[in-house]
């Protein structure tokens, strides 16, 4: 590829009134709209002020957010894009970025737990009316997991020096609700100080995550799955109040190894991985391992009603000995264990299958990373985790919007579905009280951004 026109016969100019560069918002707002997020926004969260203070017309304001980071806005100054060209004749009631900001910042931890609840009530709706979680009804899977993000500057509250040596974060942890069939939504989502332990609150929170997975319809067999660090009674008290199974990676301790002794050595099974896998101890690709299970009951220390007896199904995966590869020989086989402590219903090798694949939370904390939460933009604790609820809100639609344009985009990332079908560059034009949006002849994905307005715009009933 090379330029067509010498450097001096191009030049730039800022002068069109009718273009826009998000034309993909379009449908992805009147699609919020029809599922009633400016309504419940409206209904929920309450904010006490005079009439012209930051609490007046929060739907106006948590829309423009969410349409911001829907176009991929990861600050508060980012949010000015909805206000370029002509999309103030697409858009009404877009706010100011200071205007925004003052918003989040008149946040506290009750009007947090306000937009949680319609983060709750807004995903059930696009489950409900998109083809969002196919086979929620039959088996269902909630992953848990924390991530850190650093963030800069002294005055942000709850920013701490943790795990991440040298670096000031915040730490998030999030709930994802997924099928076999279908890439992850954001079940829940909680931002913690810096320094909070990864554990801290799990319970509860596993809790509100089972409850969000309900009310999303995840009607059938539900499975919680999360790595050691949340290995404990509180968590899974909270999968058997609220009728799920759970799925947890054990470290290895005397009680566990014990058990693993205790395996006959005719119990373990070969299986080969049709994907390789990294292993967790060595950073190796691993396709070959032996997987057995045994009885167990964990939590021992604790007064005898919180013991829970469950199957301890655990991967061995041998272990490489340099000195065989300088030919000294082996003397024994030598193996690197990897329990995991689930009462899941499926029979053995299913359910460990399905317990590494726990990893899929990571797409979407890499998502994150590459998004709105790639910077928590205020220096207050409470307009960060609105900001990071909002995120979370929006990254649901945007995953309904990915299922409503078709296959292509059912399991793609929010990345691509904002490149293919947000940031559409259009013309807008007016004709007898109507917009017409002139799109680029030959877009790669026209048919995929036209399944999604059509199914954002039904034709109206008679």
């Amino acid at each position: 590829m090379q330029s067509s026109h010498g450097p001096a016969a191009v030049s730039a100019v800022f002068d069109e009134p009718n273009l826009v560069a998000d034309a993909g918002l379009v449908p992805l707002v009147h699609l919020a709209e029809r599922l009633g997020l400016p309504g419940l926004v409206a209904d929920r969260v309450r904010i006490d002020g005079p009439a012209n203070s930051s609490g007046a017309n929060p739907a106006a304001k948590a829309m423009s957010l969410a349409a911001a980071m829907c176009a991929g806005a990861d600050s508060i100054d980012d949010t000015d894009r909805l206000r370029h060209g002509a999309m103030n004749r697409l858009f009404g009631g877009v706010r100011a970025p200071s205007t925004l900001g003052t918003f989040l910042r008149a946040f506290t931890h009750g009007h947090n737990r306000q937009l949680h609840a319609v983060h709750r009530e807004f995903r059930a709706r696009l489950a409900a009316s998109t083809p969002l979680l196919p086979g929620a009804d039959q088996v269902a899977f909630v992953d848990v997991d924390p991530t850190h993000r650093r963030v800069y500057g002294h005055a942000k509250q709850g920013a701490e020096v943790g795990r991440l040596k040298g670096q000031r974060t915040l730490h998030p942890i999030l709930a994802t609700l997924s099928t076999p069939l279908a890439r992850p939504v954001i079940a829940a989502v909680r931002l913690r100080r810096g320094k909070a332990a990864d554990a801290r609150g799990a319970g509860p929170f596993t809790g509100e995550a089972l409850a969000a997975a309900r009310q999303a319809g995840a009607t059938g067999t539900v499975v919680v799955r999360a790595d050691s660090q949340f290995y404990n009674a509180d968590v899974v008290a909270a999968c058997r109040r609220a009728g799920a199974r759970f799925s947890l990676t054990v470290r290895m301790n005397p009680h566990v190894a014990a058990a693993i002794s205790r395996i006959p050595e005719t119990a373990w099974q070969a299986i080969r991985y049709p994907d390789a896998f990294v292993d967790p101890d060595t950073g190796e690709l691993v396709s070959d391992a032996e997987v057995a299970e045994i009885e167990y009951t964990a939590f021992t220390s604790r007064k005898k009603a919180e013991h829970v007896t469950a199957r301890l199904i655990v991967r061995r995966v041998r272990r490489l000995n340099a000195e065989v590869a300088a030919e000294q020989g082996e003397l024994f086989t030598a193996w690197r264990y990897q329990p995991v402590f689930t009462d899941s219903p499926f029979q053995m090798l299913q359910a460990e299958h399905q317990h590494w694949q726990h990893a899929t939370i990571e797409q979407v904390i890499a998502d994150g990373k590459g998004s709105a939460p790639a910077h928590l933009p205020s220096g207050s604790f409470q307009a960060n985790a609105a900001w990071l609820t909002l995120w979370a809100i929006t990254h649901n639609l945007l995953r309904a919007a990915g299922v409503l344009a078709g296959t292509f985009h059912t399991k793609a990332t929010t990345a691509t579905i904002r490149a293919h079908l947000v940031h559409v560059p259009a013309r807008i034009a007016r004709t007898a009280r109507r917009l017409t949006l002139h799109l680029p002849t030959r877009w790669p994905w026209r048919h995929n951004f036209t399944d999604l307005f059509d199914a954002a715009h039904p034709p109206p009933t008679r």
